[in-house]
């Protein structure tokens, strides 16, 4: 592969889908606990995640271009190596965002509107890092507007179970973003980058702890509103012991095994959506 192609991949993060998956997983669960989605329907979605998340990922390495090759993880991204400039990747995230513009014309208007707020919080994320401690919060809020969105375009309605999924989804995010922003804590602490890592500090495994427990309850609390499946509740005890094994890799905050708690959260998405998607069929 040609490497200018091969650097717009990277910036894209194509070779690295864990975020992408990680905002996919939430939205799969909005689509299946409002009711099996057509397969029109979940294909438009999974199309649509993988646009937001491709220009969410051009944004936040346009906005932390300055930043990023003073930090080990991120120091050879497409723009902080020179291998993209700033310009070219402005262009690649309008081209994103307008691809997205035509795949919501499919959808009714009222998605349109969510629409709009999630692309709002995806702009601004990346630049909350300079000015509050709480860009995961942001973050969590980016990643579950896609779920009242899969309500909307499946039963044109905003239940209870839909507000609660999103909330067990922000806690979730701000759980493994903090994690991810151990990985670099040291470094953002050196430049002046702001993160939940920095604000728990000592008191981080206990409160990302918290945040796991609060997001099973609220699955639960969903389980029971809608009388899903005992399947459904054997997977809430996968993701149960997936959090423990998270909070032993987390124990000593070590880069890679930090690092690695990460991405394990991407179990957590399957198992929870494969007790959903056995409850509904």
């Amino acid at each position: 592969m040609n490497s200018t192609v091969f650097a717009y991949f990277q910036l894209m993060r194509l070779d690295k889908p864990i975020g992408t998956l990680l905002l996919l997983w939430p939205t799969l669960w909005g689509l299946w606990l409002a009711g099996a989605p057509t397969l029109a329907l979940f294909f438009i979605f999974i199309l649509g995640v993988f646009l937001m998340r491709a220009a969410g990922c051009v944004i936040n390495d346009f906005a932390d271009r300055r930043f990023d090759s003073y930090v080990e993880r991120t120091k050879a991204r497409p723009i902080a190596s020179g291998k993209i400039n700033a310009r070219q990747a402005l262009i690649l995230f309008i081209l994103l965002i307008f691809l997205s513009i035509l795949l919501l014309l499919i959808l009714p208007p009222l998605v349109w509107l969510f629409a709009c707020f999630a692309f709002l919080t995806t702009l601004i994320y990346p630049f909350m890092k300079r000015f509050t401690h709480l860009p995961q919060v942001i973050l969590g809020i980016a990643f579950s507007w896609g779920i009242p969105m899969a309500y909307i375009a499946s039963i044109d309605a905003l239940p209870l179970s839909c507000w609660l999924l999103c909330l067990a989804n922000i806690c979730w995010t701000i759980a493994y973003d903090t994690q991810y922003a151990m990985v670099d804590r040291d470094d953002d602490l050196k430049i002046g980058i702001k993160s939940t890592a920095i604000l728990f500090g000592k008191n981080d495994k206990l409160i990302i702890g918290i945040l796991q427990f609060t997001m099973l309850f609220l699955l639960v609390i969903i389980g029971l509103y809608n009388q899903l499946a005992l399947i459904f509740y054997a997977s809430l005890g996968v993701v149960a012991a997936l959090f423990v094994y998270q909070q032993t890799l987390i124990t000593d905050r070590q880069r890679k095994l930090c690092f690695k708690a990460f991405l394990n959260n991407n179990y957590v998405g399957l198992a929870i959506f494969i007790g959903l998607f056995f409850s509904t069929v």
